[in-house]
């Protein structure tokens, strides 16, 4: 996990710069593709998923190194041939899950976070799950086992693997030409995300496209069908935590309601979308009809708020990157705790950008969790011998926290209000 921290040092502040070159060249060419709360909303799904990823919150079925060890049938000493092996056997596993992710109930809530954005920009590649708390994937690595494929070598493949998913996230290239034949480009993964019914759970593909070629999942984008992004069930919400669940939650409530007890457990291995005829009729869910026509998520955000959840997304980001710096210091211990308040951040800030009144009492309390820790142990998890004065700064940013959550709240939701009557 400590060499996971230290890659995303280097990995966070490189995903960023490729951010702002976006927005900026979406400025400049006047077709921007990024929305403020929308993009704050990835980039923070990103930073809670990077928390969950980092300390090792997971259950996992089966480990890799275990398969290599038991079922190991040979070993490939030439080394290129193993890195192309380990590649090839990689991006196959990686397209049968994502399969998997969008044809099973159970697997696609996993997933929805990534599809959730109503926009598709560099942001929205960041929108990666908290909800994928049992780890099944090495399983899909069999043939690779099989082969003897170290596990350093997939340890290290498997990052560069995720990364290499970001560049093409992105409005802004066309048709690549030959590439087209044999690598996913931006044009393949914008009709991925789109929710045309021509478009629909195609291109699975993570960074060759002849699988989707191969098991007729392709789908070329086509010039008289523009892409329209997001879910048919759409999230409503920019609070990344309550988009990882909300499909989960959804299918718990329809197997507890359901009358047919045959239902109560097929529901969650059935397709996705699945749901027992008795509550489908009777708890009616709304579905996008007319893509090109539906209302995009939208909440009452000045000028203001748009500036503070930016300041706190970036101070969630910095906190993060000293998180990692200090990995093997703090400790296990210190770093679950460190990831909870910044998880706890995320979720308020996040709730306060819908409008919801319970970001308040998540702020205050964090707040002031987090100014008697510091007054408590005399440090913040030993910024000041990083920074001078580091527990000042911390508590300087518990107390704005506390006042402009007061403020969002209160006073601007009032006046939003007012406005919205007049």
């Amino acid at each position: 996990m400590e060499t996971y921290a230290n890659a995303l040092l280097y990995a966070i502040p490189f995903f960023i710069l490729l951010l702002v070159i976006e927005i900026g060249y979406g400025y400049f060419v006047k077709n921007q593709m990024h929305k403020v709360l929308d993009t704050v909303s990835s980039i923070s799904s990103g930073l809670t998923n990077i928390i969950k990823d980092s300390l090792g919150l997971a259950f996992i079925v089966i480990s890799y190194p275990f398969l290599v060890e038991q079922l190991a049938v040979t070993e490939i000493k030439a080394t290129w041939l193993v890195w192309v092996v380990a590649f090839i056997v990689m991006d196959f596993a990686g397209y049968w899950n994502h399969r998997l992710s969008h044809k099973i109930n159970i697997f696609w809530n996993q997933h929805v976070i990534h599809h959730s954005s109503e926009e598709f920009n560099l942001a929205c590649a960041l929108r990666q799950p908290i909800s994928n708390l049992i780890g099944y994937f090495s399983i899909l690595l069999l043939p690779a086992a099989l082969l003897g494929v170290p596990y350093k070598v997939i340890a290290i493949l498997a990052p560069v693997h995720l990364f290499a998913q970001f560049w093409y996230h992105t409005q802004h290239i066309g048709k690549m030409g030959w590439l087209e034949k044999v690598f996913v480009t931006p044009s393949q993964h914008r009709v991925h995300h789109a929710i045309n019914p021509e478009y629909i759970d195609k291109n699975l593909g993570q960074i060759l496209c002849i699988w989707d070629r191969m098991f007729g999942t392709f789908q070329e984008e086509l010039e008289d069908v523009p892409p329209q992004f997001g879910v048919l069930k759409q999230a409503a919400t920019w609070n990344p935590v309550h988009i990882n669940f909300q499909h989960f939650w959804n299918m718990l409530k329809d197997a507890w309601r359901t009358g047919n007890y045959w239902d109560k457990i097929r529901i969650w291995f059935m397709h996705t979308g699945w749901r027992p005829a008795d509550v489908k009729e009777k708890y009616p869910i709304a579905i996008i009809e007319d893509v090109y026509h539906f209302e995009r998520y939208k909440t009452v955000a000045s000028l203001k708020l748009k500036a503070y959840v930016i300041f706190q997304m970036l101070f969630s980001v910095l906190l993060l990157l000293f998180m990692f710096y200090s990995y093997s210091v703090i400790g296990f211990d210190g770093l679950l705790l460190f990831g909870a308040f910044v998880f706890v951040g995320i979720y308020g800030y996040s709730s306060l950008m819908d409008r919801s009144r319970v970001a308040l009492y998540i702020e205050v309390a964090r707040g002031l969790f987090g100014i008697g820790l510091i007054v408590y142990t005399g440090d913040w998890f030993g910024l000041d011998g990083f920074l001078p004065f580091g527990k000042f700064l911390m508590a300087g940013y518990f107390m704005v926290t506390i006042v402009f959550g007061i403020y969002f709240t209160y006073f601007e939701k009032e006046e939003n209000d007012v406005l919205s009557v007049a």
